[in-house]
């Protein structure tokens, strides 16, 4: 069965716009990768400043393969002519889990 990873982002009130933006500019770019099954960028609603930053693979290779390839070349500034931007987060922490039983929408 897949794996699930879940980024969580502990991102400052006055940088979640900057945040969003940053994952919206970049919308379409893990979609393509081997092993991609699902997307999501959960905002808190009440009681925290954490995101969590949903995604489903495969397998571990899959995710692996994203990580080492696509995901550091997004990260790194290497060859742009931009500035480096400042990180949207104050920490980050990911969560590994196998997915065990899942299920969705009867019909």
């Amino acid at each position: 069965m897949s794996v699930v990873k879940i980024n969580v982002l502990t991102v400052p009130a006055e940088q979640r716009e900057v945040l969003e933006q940053r994952f919206a500019s970049r919308a379409g770019s893990v979609e393509n990768s081997d092993g991609f099954e699902w997307f999501e960028l959960l905002r808190p609603v009440e009681g925290t400043d954490q995101y969590l930053v949903y995604t489903r693979w495969r397998d571990e290779a899959s995710f692996q393969a994203w990580m080492e390839g696509p995901m550091k070349a997004a990260h790194q500034h290497g060859g742009d002519t931009e500035a480096p931007k400042r990180p949207a987060a104050s920490g980050s922490t990911l969560w590994s889990f196998d997915v065990v039983q899942s299920t969705g929408p009867k019909g």
